[in-house]
């Protein structure tokens, strides 16, 4: 069970991660199979699904990404928690929009799932 010092902790690292363009750090927070959906998915990584599964897939979306958005910085807003889950609702400044993005969580204690919701 997921408790809300993991949680907090588990975002604030994350963030910390994305804001210092950090993939290895990023990535180590993932399971070697996760999948992640995100709308940018689409147009970034040219997958029509909007999803990637596997940790080398969504690596190669995420390098491309941070060459694109070379002043990528996130503001974490809330954390919100459950029993094996995490939502981040966080500001990027690079796309000035606010964004929800929810983490499922196997056993072990890394993410085998993520869904960003961007508004």
């Amino acid at each position: 069970m997921i408790t809300k010092e993991f949680a907090q902790h588990f975002a604030e690292e994350w963030v910390a991660s994305w804001n210092a363009h950090d993939l290895p750090r990023v990535l180590s927070h993932y399971t070697e199979d996760f999948e992640m959906t995100s709308p940018y998915i689409v147009t970034v990584a040219d997958e029509p699904t909007g999803t990637l599964k596997g940790k080398d897939k969504v690596e190669a979306y995420w390098s491309t990404a941070l060459k694109k958005f070379t002043d990528l910085h996130f503001d974490l807003i809330d954390v919100l928690y459950s029993m094996n889950s995490v939502t981040i609702y966080y500001h990027s400044a690079s796309k000035n929009s606010k964004v929800l993005e929810f983490f499922l969580f196997d056993s072990s204690g890394k993410v085998q799932k993520a869904i960003a919701h961007y508004a």
